[in-house]
């Protein structure tokens, strides 16, 4: 014979609210909500207001431009016959993307987009965490001495490293001869491969410093309570920087990768004083710069300008697809 068991009574502290006005949908929430809401838009007025100028100098810089060129490539216009200037609609773009040396060329240009932005990532958070882990005596000083490569003109590093390979000038092949495939007689910009190697290794080391300093912004960002929690739970050094450090910097790692793509892409200096687009190393904005300035077909110059800006646009539509960043989130709109 079983006795019954008394209810316990609850404490009235333990009780939920269930006076009106309080709990989920109730009034104190939508006052919450506006709240909230008024202080978002309160934030984006005040962006827009301080980006506003800058964004409307820039677009008045940039977008005539732009218009211009898609003007001039739907005629057939050659600079010195101004007089015989012809519409032919999307003739120009029939005829480059018709065009093997187009293909090959975009093919290049991947390939060193590709190729630099990778290498770059991964030195560039090297570097990034040697600076974030450094003593502040000597954090100055290592900040920068990493930057100095990026803070030289891209001219000036590009004809430092030509005359470094150069054959008769250069001092790499009597340096590294004891490394196979290389001795005194071996012409780094006569062949393709090694011309591009040359010409994305000089790349990688001019602008792995911006990388780092764009994904030192974002290790700045992740919390140190979260890094100290994967400790206490025994997370081994590879664990932390994949399951919380990574994740917690994706938007520095999206805009980094995307600047650095969106540079890679239009890549001229290095490729022009090196070899000139020899051998095959002609990137697409070469291939521009040969239509509108050696040949002085405008048409078609602008043309390959024009196929050149809308391939600039799809990297930025796979590179933001690709990373799916709360950029709102990543800034504490939260």
């Amino acid at each position: 014979m079983t006795s019954a068991i008394p209810a316990r009574p609850v404490s009235p502290d333990l009780e939920p609210d269930t006076s009106p006005g309080v709990g989920p949908g109730g009034p104190s929430d939508k006052k919450a909500t506006a709240q909230y809401s008024d202080r978002v838009r309160a934030e984006r007025r005040l962006g827009w207001m301080l980006a506003g100028p800058a964004f409307i100098v820039m677009l008045a810089v940039t977008l005539y431009p732009i218009l211009q060129a898609i003007y001039e490539s739907l005629f057939q216009f050659r600079l010195t016959a101004p007089g015989e200037r012809e519409f032919i609609g999307l003739g120009n773009y029939a005829v480059i993307l018709t065009d093997n040396v187009w293909w090959k060329d975009l093919g290049v240009t991947l390939l060193i987009t590709v190729i630099t932005v990778a290498i770059e990532l991964v030195l560039g958070f090297a570097l990034a965490l040697v600076m974030h882990k450094a003593l502040k005596a000597v954090r100055g000083p290592l900040r920068t001495a990493i930057l100095v490569p990026y803070g030289i003109i891209t001219v000036v590093s590009a004809f430092a490293w030509f005359y470094a390979f150069d054959i008769n000038s250069g001092y790499v092949n009597s340096w590294f001869a004891w490394l196979p495939g290389i001795d005194s007689d071996l012409n780094w910009f006569a062949q393709g491969p090694t011309a591009l190697f040359v010409i994305m290794a000089s790349e990688i080391w001019k602008t792995t410093p911006f990388i780092s300093l764009l994904l030192l912004a974002g290790l700045a960002q992740v919390p140190d309570e979260l890094t100290e929690a994967a400790k206490v739970d025994g997370a081994t050094w590879w664990e932390q920087m994949r399951k919380v450090i990574i994740p917690n910097m994706k938007a520095a790692i999206m805009v980094a990768v995307l600047f650095r793509a969106l540079d890679a892409f239009r890549i001229f200096d290095n490729v022009f004083i090196m070899t000139n687009g020899a051998y095959g190393t002609e990137v697409l904005s070469l291939l521009a710069y040969r239509q509108s300035i050696s040949r002085l077909e405008i048409g078609l110059g602008s043309a390959v300008s024009v196929l050149l800006f809308l391939c600039v646009l799809i990297i930025c539509f796979i590179a933001i697809k690709l990373f799916k960043v709360d950029l709102a989130g990543a800034q504490g709109g939260k």
